[in-house]
């Protein structure tokens, strides 16, 4: 036999530098959950959606120890990510989650503001600033959307659809037992946590899908390819069957590219530059990986 004869893999030098890069992520997003928690949210008995909204309702219901009440009610779902998401994912999410206990029983975070604006609009982004570190780290900080996969696979509903539902019960729990307003500031705290999410997640290099029709395209695509620096995937179509001229027409190439947002603009004035009669049409792209998708560096 031939190769390693243990049968144990060995991790290459990449490896382990991703790894370290991993966990330190999940250092940084832990620190910053907590932050959010005790200098924000808790101090001033405001909510987040998921999992953490949860925790927060059941610490200002039966004063419970918040960090206990985290760590314990995300173990379950935890437990169920091993077995529907992946054994590292679970891991790092059980680190994820214990390091933030502990952040919130020994770490002497400040209690930074009482202005219910100040704490929507801060504890929304610091939560959502350590939550979106965590998720580029391959881990999770709340068990929300380990619930929506599970639950997605016996019933009819979307992810989204399920996480709303979830929020929807917190939010108006909240109402009833701690007032409208309060519960409405804390829906703007969960709206800020998303949107930091969604930003640190994707990043401001978010990709965009673009298509593009046009008489022109050949032209075009010598530009995307050797100005822009993109790979491109080109359909074969028709175009024409304008109102009142249905039956001219005539056989075009349908271009398609991904491109970031900040390329967007240089991508349509490359374009209206070759023909200002161009159709172009684009799309968010929550993921992108293998082809031409980042740009060429310069040696």
């Amino acid at each position: 036999m031939s190769g390693n004869k243990t049968g144990l893999s060995k991790k290459s030098p990449s490896g382990y530098i991703n790894t370290a890069n991993d966990y330190f992520l999940i250092g940084l997003g832990v620190l910053s959950a907590g932050f959010a928690l005790k200098g924000f949210l808790v101090p001033n008995k405001f909510f987040d959606g998921g999992i953490t909204g949860i925790s927060l309702l059941l610490h200002e219901l039966y004063n419970w120890n918040l960090a206990f009440v985290i760590v314990t009610i995300n173990l379950v779902f935890i437990i169920v990510s091993y077995f529907t998401v992946s054994k590292h994912f679970a891991i790092k999410t059980f680190v994820s989650v214990v390091l933030l206990g502990l952040c919130l029983l020994y770490v002497p975070y400040p209690i930074i503001t009482s202005d219910k604006l100040l704490i929507s609009i801060f504890g929304g982004f610091f939560i959502g600033l350590g939550i979106g570190l965590t998720m580029r780290a391959g881990s999770a900080l709340d068990g929300v959307e380990v619930l929506a996969l599970y639950t997605i696979k016996r019933t009819s509903f979307t992810i989204t659809e399920i996480i709303l539902g979830i929020n929807i019960i917190i939010f108006g729990f909240a109402a009833f037992k701690f007032g409208i307003e309060t519960s409405l500031y804390s829906v703007l705290t969960y709206f800020t946590a998303s949107r930091t999410i969604d930003y640190v997640v994707e990043g401001i290099e978010a990709y965009t899908g673009v298509t593009i029709i046009s008489g022109e395209s050949e032209n075009i695509k010598y530009r995307l390819v050797n100005e822009l620096r993109r790979g491109i995937t080109v359909y074969k179509g028709e175009r024409g069957y304008l109102p009142g001229e249905f039956e001219v027409s005539a056989d075009c190439d349908i271009i398609f590219t991904v491109v970031t947002r900040l390329e967007l603009r240089r991508l349509k004035n490359l374009v209206y530059e070759s023909d200002p009669k161009a159709f172009i049409f684009a799309s968010t792209i929550k993921e992108a990986a293998g082809g031409v998708v980042k740009k060429l560096h310069k040696h």
